[in-house]
């Protein structure tokens, strides 16, 4: 152990082997996409999700039953948390760019046009705005959990959780429903691809945070999280407000404005 009296956790094996995975996981989707068989693409997946269980598990352990996270390690992991979200964030943004340039200047290739002749794009106020309820309820009932936690009220805490992980399931379940009543796919031109992409990336962030949420409620139910030390919790809040802003970011430009 690293007796430094800033750095109290011990040094891991985890990032490394798993910015090895991400290479070869890149390196073996690349060439699966040119005919090559994708074993290696699994097991480089496979490889990825047994390594951040590991370093997840190492870090739950430092946090909760070791307490080795003074305030300069939880410092240093809410900045980890946050540069994560702006990466995210330029993500969306490179997204928002191509949507922007095509919508505001269409090319000849779609006809001058935008959305493009042909392609009856979804009503705003149909599935997307029942979408947008959704989420935007589930941004209160976590900020609502947020304030019990700080309230010693673990009881509603959790059926706070709770809440948002059912709100998130659902909207996922919506936009499965709305993809499936669509009348375009990803092929239909740049309209097409952009739109799948935003919406689709954007509901795999979704699964992604209610899967977040789901294990930060099983760590609250066994008593990981206290008023005084909750990064865990706070860094699913964060992420599922990002993944909010988002969608009205989406809402209002892909759905309302560009249609």
């Amino acid at each position: 152990m690293n007796n430094h009296k800033f750095h109290m956790v011990n040094n891991s094996p985890w990032p490394i082997l798993i910015s090895f995975s991400l290479m070869s996981l890149t390196s073996s989707a690349a060439m699966w996409m040119h005919k090559n068989n994708p074993y290696l693409m699994i097991f480089s997946m496979i490889l990825i999700v047994l390594l951040s269980v590991q370093w997840w598990r190492d870090i739950i352990r430092e946090a909760t039953f070791q307490g080795m996270h003074n305030k300069k390690i939880i410092k240093l992991m809410k900045w980890g948390m946050m540069l994560f979200i702006l990466s995210e964030i330029m993500f969306f943004v490179s997204f928002f760019w191509t949507f922007f340039h095509m919508s505001l200047s269409p090319s000849i290739e779609i006809g001058l046009n935008w959305p493009p002749l042909g392609i009856e794009p979804i009503k705003p106020m149909n599935i997307p705005l029942l979408n947008t309820v959704i989420l935007m309820t589930s941004g209160v009932s976590i900020t609502m959990a947020h304030n019990f936690i700080l309230n010693k009220m673990l009881s509603q805490t959790i059926k706070s959780m709770i809440i948002t992980i059912m709100l998130g399931v659902y909207f996922s379940i919506i936009q499965v429903y709305e993809y499936m009543q669509c009348s375009f796919s990803i092929s239909d031109s740049v309209f097409g691809s952009t739109f799948f992409l935003m919406t689709g990336f954007h509901g795999i962030h979704v699964i992604i945070g209610t899967m977040f949420l789901m294990v930060t409620t099983m760590r609250m139910k066994m008593l990981h999280f206290t008023k005084n030390h909750m990064v865990g919790f706070e860094a699913s809040a964060w992420y599922w407000h990002f993944v909010d802003v988002i969608w009205l970011m989406l809402y209002i430009s892909v759905y309302w404005w560009g249609m």
